[in-house]
């Protein structure tokens, strides 16, 4: 396998690895409770406690998250290339028929709030596409969007078109949507065999004043100001481009001997448990920096901080699975995933594709 595929396949798998791995003991928001009941330290797969979240799955297999990705991923496939009206078919005539509009119940044992607003508004109100996005503050989009980044991370510009379409089909707050892209747009350098450190953040706002990412921004790649009059926003244009300065901000931050949080697994804490991606991102970037070259040490941090650890571990499984390559992810983590064969010959496809 070629080192383009290596991170491709890397990507995708450590996305639906950390996706699964933290199923078993998602949404503990009470340390003492998850250590109970999972074990001191979560290291593989396991069953959701009874009652509790996506109760009723087996060990390895993925939550909702990365069922919806492999469906984007599949839909990637089929068409040689992204077209949002293959996936919303695909939406309208295999998975919103599994839903009912409640919290705990669908496919993976759990729908997401953004997933069933748009369920709500498309099968209970009518809606066309389009008009289907809420303002869930949540990751599920960025969740979805990895394989589509895997496809296009070569050029940046059709890349950031696709994702801030796709991730509007459910999402349409212009924060999440910022974030979202930052976050693809960082996944896309790793893919190009970049790499994540303090000075990520210079090559994207040089990406910006190229014209390849769509952010309005009155500094250049080297974050001083630029000696124009400020512009209006041109249309489709995110308002700041501070989502990514975040990234390396965290890098340097992670690498700096006075600043520390030990054990790693405390960032979840530092940066903020709940779902919203305001929360998630900054843990994300953190471990990705603290675990350089090193999957499961990253992985496992960002399972074992409890809370949305699951989007914690997805979005952290991408970025550190772009950087090490499919052969850089344990054996075991490879073997225990639920259909990962499958998986993995549709994450080669797709690098062929690419």
């Amino acid at each position: 396998m070629g080192e383009k595929m290596e991170r491709i396949a890397g990507a995708i798998l450590g996305a639906l690895i950390g996706d699964a791995l933290a199923t078993g003991c998602h949404w503990y928001y009470d340390i003492p409770t998850m250590r109970r009941v999972c074990g001191a330290w979560v290291s593989d797969y396991r069953r959701p406690a009874p009652g509790h979240y996506h109760d009723g799955l087996e060990a390895g297999e993925c939550s909702q998250s990365g069922l919806l990705l492999v469906l984007l991923m599949e839909s990637l496939l089929a068409r040689s290339g992204y077209e949002e009206e293959d996936f919303t078919r695909r939406l309208d005539e295999e998975f919103f028929p599994q839903l009912d509009g409640s919290p705990r119940q669908g496919p993976g044992g759990y729908t997401s709030q953004s997933i069933r607003e748009a369920w709500r508004k498309r099968v209970v109100e009518g809606r066309p596409w389009g008009q289907c996005a809420g303002y869930a503050d949540t990751t599920e989009g960025v969740e979805r969007v990895i394989p589509l980044v895997a496809l296009l991370h070569g050029d940046l510009a059709k890349m950031a078109e696709a994702v801030l379409a796709h991730v509007a089909l459910t999402q349409k707050d212009v924060t999440v949507l910022a974030m979202s892209l930052a976050y693809a747009s960082v996944l896309a350098l790793l893919l190009r065999g970049e790499t994540f450190d303090s000075r990520i953040s210079h090559r994207l706002m040089a990406a910006v004043q190229s014209g390849a990412l769509p952010f309005h921004t009155v500094t250049g790649g080297d974050l001083a100001a630029l000696p124009v009059d400020e512009r209006p926003l041109r249309p489709g244009e995110m308002p700041s481009p501070d989502a990514l300065l975040t990234p390396g901000n965290i890098a340097a931050a992670a690498r700096d001997p006075a600043v520390v949080i030990e054990p790693a697994w405390k960032a979840s804490l530092v940066y903020g448990m709940p779902c919203a991606i305001y929360h998630q991102l900054p843990a994300v970037y953190y471990l990705t920096a603290r675990f350089p070259g090193d999957y499961e040490g990253a992985l496992l941090h960002a399972v074992n901080g409890g809370g949305q650890n699951l989007s914690r571990a997805m979005l952290t499984g991408a970025l550190m699975g772009a950087q090490v390559g499919l052969s850089g992810i344990p054996e075991r983590f490879l073997r225990g995933l639920r259909e990962g064969e499958r998986y993995l010959d549709m994450a080669r496809r797709l690098a062929m594709l690419a």
